[in-house]
């Protein structure tokens, strides 16, 4: 307020009382200005005083009636209270937040994206994952790597311990547990109504205490959390009646603990009062490669009071044994014990550490068991002791479950349906349609065959055309998959090297070339889409009732059509469609019927495709010294498709004068070089 006068006095613009000439008035203007400002930080002290004292009366201790007959209102001298999200006072809150390392780096603790620990975005991975942080494989687990791949596996726990202590999810204001015991630094806040009115913000001094007003100091340190509001409670009856209080605990004291051993990132670490042997763990990066996940002991004034399983907390989500954390305790990770590896059909295939009274039967419970399609009645054992003789050894389950193992085994569980078995041993299904009397899925002996799938159906109906019977095998259809993609590799190579050979003269055959590799690529295309449908072609008679006698395989789909009425006539033909059958005609009647093949037709490459999947071809037909159609008086049958190509190679006459023309001259320059050379 004295500044804001003296602000007032030096802007004013009246005109002074008495008479004075100007300069003597920017003088006194001047010297009240500073006084004014010299007076101005006593008056605010005195300010600050009367808003404690708030204008109330306060008796010795501090406390000050609002009347007879009301509550006693407490005040708590020399304390500022202050909202916690900005409380900077080095105490460490539940969120393992050390806020007096962020003030002094000038970030926001608050803030997430203003922490002094950012990780550089090198050592970042695609995943997300801190290759800093990345633990070193071991040797062994390199060696395991190599023989379960393309699996990942790793050592078991790793996972949870590769996450950095910024990264892991925690809780903002986790509960207390009952046995917490309060220590130097913990902030109590104390609400105490009735006849007494009090909301205490408390913190534990040096000597384990906290200051009550009118009721003294009250030793805490070392009271568990549950006893404490007893403790308050008998403490302040002493003083007052008829009243009611609760405790609860604000900030708590961090606390400083030390890592070591074989651990990914040994040092000091802070944790929150209420932070536990996992916690710090966690924070150090856990076990090294060389580390124990079995043997964690937490170390307090020179002597072992805990020793802690980490397997416990992985397998069975117990943390019986995860301790809190005093200050200046050391948690010790030992060295590593014998390392077992269990990779194929069993639900996390991992490397495992096993105490030296673990077996088998242990290391198949830690891995979750077998999967659903493991083989469970054997085992397969690398032993590196075996390596230089027998290396493989088969345990024979269940009587090989108590086997020990020792540090370097790599125990491995097979599957069940990889393995094909003997087609001689199968049970076959088989789906059976069309015109048989029972349509339908079918599971037959092993050496049942084709024929003996017909009289499962029922047999034929009489409207049945065996010859056009389609019959579909699986492993045929990947074979046939196999050699089509193999025959595609060969035509795109072949193409390749027929356009890198080709010399270009002119403008006009550059763009042709050009035109021809969008075709020749669009056609690979188009044939890349085509897929096999595993079709076995059946040498049947076009009259023929009976199937051959073929064995039958798992998943084979036969089917027997009705008999067609039409052949189809397509390709470079004037009028291409279906036709009426009609026994007796030939190939040559059908192509009469559809206008015969057209002036750019190829009639040396007709060819037929029968109902059986079976082709007819006029090369085939034809010899060597005759380029006429070869399908002369060959029969049709029911359900044939005739094509005629189209020819490819195809030049017109001016093409043909144009390419004699440019030989001759060529000859004739030739020859007048040759002529004026021998002159």
């Amino acid at each position: 307020m004295i500044q804001g006068l003296a602000a007032d006095a030096w802007h004013s613009k009246s005109t002074p009382t008495i008479g004075l000439p100007a300069w003597p008035m920017v003088v006194l203007k001047s010297w009240l200005v500073v006084c004014l400002v010299a007076l101005s930080p006593i008056a605010s002290a005195q300010s600050t005083g009367a808003s404690v004292n708030d204008g109330s009366s306060l008796g010795n201790n501090g406390a000050s009636n609002t009347g007879a007959s009301g509550p006693v209102r407490l005040r708590q001298n020399g304390y500022e209270r202050r909202d916690d999200s900005t409380r900077n006072d080095g105490r460490v809150d539940r969120d393992g937040n050390k806020n007096q390392r962020d003030a002094r780096d000038g970030a926001d603790p608050r803030d997430p994206r203003d922490s002094r620990d950012r990780r550089d975005a090198r050592d970042v991975d695609g995943n997300g994952r801190n290759l800093r942080d990345a633990p070193r494989m071991s040797e062994f687990e390199v060696f395991v790597q190599r023989l379960a791949y393309p699996e990942e596996v790793r050592r078991f726990g790793s996972d949870l311990m590769t996450a950095r202590d910024d990264d892991m999810p925690v809780e903002s204001n986790p509960g207390v547990p009952a046995d917490y015991v309060v220590k130097t630094g913990d902030e109590l806040i104390v609400s105490i109504w009735g006849s007494v009115d009090a909301e205490l913000r408390l913190i534990v001094d040096r000597g384990g205490k906290v200051s009550l007003p009118r009721v003294g100091a009250v030793p805490v340190a070392g009271v568990k959390y549950a006893d404490l509001g007893e403790l308050l409670k008998r403490r302040v009856a002493q003083t007052f009646r008829n009243f009611d209080l609760n405790v609860a605990l604000g900030q708590l004291r961090g606390v400083r603990v030390y890592v070591t051993g074989h651990v990914a990132r040994p040092g000091a670490y802070g944790v929150t009062g209420l932070g536990t042997m996992t916690q710090a763990l966690m924070r150090a990066g856990g076990p090294a490669a060389s580390g124990s996940f079995r043997s964690i002991q937490l170390r307090r004034g020179g002597q072992t009071v805990a020793t802690f399983d980490l397997y416990d907390l992985l397998l069975k989500g117990d943390r019986g044994a995860d301790r809190p954390l005093q200050a200046d305790d050391v948690i010790h990770v030992g060295p590593v014990g014998r390392e077992v590896a269990l990779i194929g059909s069993v639900n996390r295939p991992a490397i495992f550490e096993l105490t030296p009274q673990e077996t088998v039967s242990e290391l198949l419970a830690m891995a979750g068991g077998y999967s659903a399609v493991a083989d469970r009645s054997r085992l397969a054992i690398e032993r590196l002791s075996d390596r230089s003789s027998t290396r493989i050894t088969q345990l024979e389950m269940p009587t090989s479950l108590a086997v020990k193992l020792d540090s370097g085994d790599v125990v491995r569980a097979f599957s069940a349906v990889d393995a094909t078995l003997p087609v001689q041993r199968q049970n076959k299904r088989i789906r059976i349609e069309g015109e048989v009397v029972r349509p339908g899925d079918y599971v037959l002996p092993p050496q049942s065959s084709l024929a003996d799938a017909l009289a499962v159906a029922g047999g034929l109906t009489s409207a049945a055309y065996p010859f056009g019977t389609e019959f579909m095998r699986e492993s045929v259809r990947l074979q046939q998959q196999i050699n089509y993609d193999r025959a595609l590799r060969d035509l795109e190579t072949e193409f390749a090297r027929y356009n890198t050979g080709q010399r270009t003269m002119t403008a006009e055959d550059a763009a042709a070339q050009t035109a021809r590799s969008t075709a020749t690529a669009r056609l690979v295309d188009r044939m890349r889409a085509v897929r096999p449908t595993g079709r076995v072609v059946l040498q049947l008679p076009p009259d023929g009732r009976d199937l051959p006698a073929l064995a039958l395989e798992d998943g084979d789909r036969l089917y027997v059509p009705p008999r067609p009425t039409s052949v189809g006539v397509f390709g470079s033909v004037f009028n291409g469609g279906s036709y009426l059958y009609s026994d007796g005609r030939e190939v040559e009647d059908f192509l009469k019927l559809a206008g015969g093949p057209t002036r750019g037709a190829d009639p040396t490459s007709i060819f037929v495709i029968r109902a059986n999947g079976s082709v007819v071809s006029s090369r085939a037909k034809s010899s060597w010294m005759s380029r006429e159609n070869g399908l002369t008086n060959v029969r049709a049958e029911a359900g044939d498709t005739i094509f005629v190509p189209e020819e490819m190679d195809k030049t017109t006459f001016t093409q043909h004068a144009k390419d004699w023309g440019q030989i001759v001259s060529q000859f004739g320059l030739g020859l007048a070089a040759i002529i004026a050379l021998t002159r």
